[in-house]
């Protein structure tokens, strides 16, 4: 199965190595170069996040179709602050504007400071609440045929119907970040693609096999993302030194102060795993999300190109065919990567998948030879079966 890859955009030059920045909180020449080098190194999407005060997600996602030819896009959208009708139609919308590029990615929100920013004053376990009968609406509005109704704790709509229809059928993908029960049994109903963040690979297997049987119970299995911030190097010395360039920036910006860790299960299970050391799994580097307090996938991969692609590799035969990396240096990181690692991945991706598909055709045919010896009349329609 072929692999992808999401990059993530920014509106404004920022990192955890710049610490606050001034200009414009809209930066079109930052942005356009951004989206630019994304197409370029041939990535899937771009994810366009959500915070409380930033640009709006919807006009940079629309500004970027019409800047690009292939590249897809994939906007961030809090539930509860747009009617689902509504959110359905606006999705519908973009991925006709765009040729079929579109996709949303449901967050629920982890900070209550800024979900209270836009005025939800909703706890944890309502907002999670909220976000399923936000899903049962948009999803039935992307694919009814005839008006519907629809009723609930937080919505209510009647006679709902969208004269707009996606071009990507059944409809557009639903991708969904959370690590907590609550957004794993949403997942588990609703996902296309559940996120997580780069943990350990021993955990991110133990994560997928939750999902999986929280899935099963709904007759479903999500795919699954996994986000890294790839470190790369020409050696793998040069790697690390890079790696404790950039944990050095950050202490001297943040005065080798931790930030307070953040409140989601996801940015938890993140420090978790660096309270097991700085590194983990040979490449896993913590020590930036252990000084950050793990706001955002900030768990790095450090090596050469062909070091990290392995690692990769090893997150995608665990189940992760869908890969979000960003870098510390966000512009140039992103031309390296696209340059330097994407061809890597998808080439040994290729050549599995080849692999994989040559040994099940053997199989099939072994399995016909034998019926062919054990019931000769049905040889003829299996043998041919085998062969197609």
């Amino acid at each position: 199965m072929p692999v992808e890859f999401i990059g993530m955009i920014s509106s404004k030059p920022q990192s955890e190595l710049t610490g606050p920045v001034g200009g414009p909180a809209l930066d079109m020449e930052h942005l356009n170069r951004f989206i630019d080098v994304h197409e370029q190194g041939e990535f899937d999407r771009i994810l366009i996040g959500y915070f409380a005060g930033a640009p709006d997600g919807w006009a940079i996602a629309s500004h970027a179709a019409s800047r690009t030819d292939r590249l897809g896009f994939l906007l961030a959208h809090r539930p509860g602050f747009v009617s689902p009708t509504v959110a359905a139609r606006k999705a519908a919308t973009m991925d006709v504007i765009s040729g079929g590029r579109f996709a949303m990615h449901i967050i629920t929100g982890s900070s209550e400071v800024d979900q209270q920013r836009d005025g939800d004053y909703l706890d944890k376990v309502d907002r999670y609440a909220r976000t399923s009968e936000f899903l049962d609406i948009v999803r039935q509005d992307w694919v009814s045929t005839e008006p519907f109704d629809y009723e609930g704790r937080f919505y209510r709509v009647s006679q709902a119907f969208s004269d707009i229809k996606s071009i990507q059928q059944p409809h557009i993908p639903v991708y969904f970040g959370g690590s907590s029960n609550e957004a794993l049994d949403v997942a588990a109903k609703h996902a296309d693609v559940w996120a997580t963040w780069g943990e350990s690979l021993d955990d991110v297997k133990s994560q997928i096999a939750d999902l999986n049987q929280r899935a099963s119970v709904n007759g479903r299995r999500p795919r699954v993302s996994v986000s890294f911030r790839p470190i790369l190097g020409a050696t793998e010395e040069q790697a690390w030194e890079r790696a404790r360039q950039i944990l050095e920036r950050v202490k001297i910006l943040r005065g080798d102060t931790p930030a307070p860790a953040a409140p989601s299960v996801g940015s938890q299970r993140l420090l978790e795993n660096a309270k097991r050391g700085a590194v983990v799994d040979d490449r896993l580097f913590t020590a930036i999300a252990e000084m950050t307090g793990a706001r955002g996938n900030s768990t790095a991969l450090v090596g050469t190109p062909d070091q990290v692609a392995e690692t990769l590799l090893k997150y995608n035969e665990a189940g992760c065919r869908t890969l979000l990396i960003r870098g510390y240096h966000p512009v140039q990181d992103a031309v390296d990567y696209g340059r330097d690692l994407l061809p890597i991945v998808r080439e040994e991706v290729r050549i599995r998948d080849m692999r994989a598909k040559n040994e099940a055709d053997r199989a099939a045919l072994e399995a016909a030879k034998r019926a062919a010896i054990e019931s000769p009349d049905a040889a003829p329609a299996e043998a041919a079966a085998a062969s197609r």
